[in-house]
């Protein structure tokens, strides 16, 4: 199985694919997409998205996993990752990619085994995690990375359980 991770951001949305083998998981590809803060919105948001079409369709990801957002400071920038987050969910809709959502605790419960980890927490058991030879960089890709693991572990049991109610 191979899930898509996204940390989503206007600036910087950090991406990762990982494939699920049995237990294993296999980095496949990992990196961001960056848009220019002088140009206007309007403008990173089709770059966003064109970029994440292109993504989608080069890498064929069966499922997605979005980080939530969580802000309780900064409206204005809120509003900006929702809009490119939901550009992101457009084009993964189009292509009836199935998404998962999960809060950065449950993120960090899944990759570190605590969800008051620490960022640097974070970063290095996702390095160790897939093999990685330094931990990722920006910041933004290890977390796009973390949220694919975490959506990688927790996608069977997630099925089950909603198997198990829908009966």
């Amino acid at each position: 199985m191979r899930v898509l991770g996204i940390d989503p951001g206007i600036a910087i949305m950090g991406f990762g694919f990982v494939d699920k083998i049995g237990h294993r998981l296999v980095p496949v590809q990992y990196g961001s997409i960056q848009t220019a803060a002088h140009t206007p919105q309007e403008q990173r948001l089709v770059q966003i998205y064109e970029a994440s079409c292109q993504l989608l369709d080069q890498y064929r990801p069966e499922r997605i996993a979005v980080e939530k957002l969580f802000f309780n400071k900064n409206v204005t920038n809120a509003f900006s990752v929702g809009q490119a987050r939901g550009v992101f969910l457009l084009a993964a809709a189009q292509r009836g990619i199935p998404v998962g959502e999960y809060t950065p605790m449950q993120v960090k419960q899944a990759v570190v085994g605590y969800g008051g980890a620490e960022k640097k927490q974070v970063q290095e058991m996702v390095k160790r995690l897939l093999k990685l030879s330094t931990v990722p960089k920006p910041d933004d890709v290890a977390d796009a990375l973390a949220v694919a693991i975490c959506h990688a572990h927790s996608v069977g049991l997630n099925e089950r359980m909603n198997g198990v109610t829908r009966s």
